[in-house]
């Protein structure tokens, strides 16, 4: 893990087209903004986990559905 200071108005470019810019720093939270290609997804990580955890349950077979579809 990179572990960077930045300042309010500072940024961190992540590869060639991605800026991270601080803009606020309040009562022990950040505010940032993400400048990035619109074919880029940008989510929080509790959503990613979300989302993620969400697919895997969906590539879960029932057996009994499975039973049936080989009866058909």
């Amino acid at each position: 893990m990179l572990i960077l200071n930045r300042k309010i108005g500072e940024s961190i470019i992540v590869g060639e087209d991605i800026e991270i810019t601080i803009l606020e720093i309040e009562e022990g939270r950040v505010k940032i903004g993400i400048d990035a290609p619109r074919d880029i997804n940008i989510l929080r990580k509790e959503i990613y986990i979300d989302i993620t955890e969400e697919n895997k349950k969906s590539l879960e077979i029932d057996g009994d559905v499975l039973d049936i579809l080989k009866k058909l």
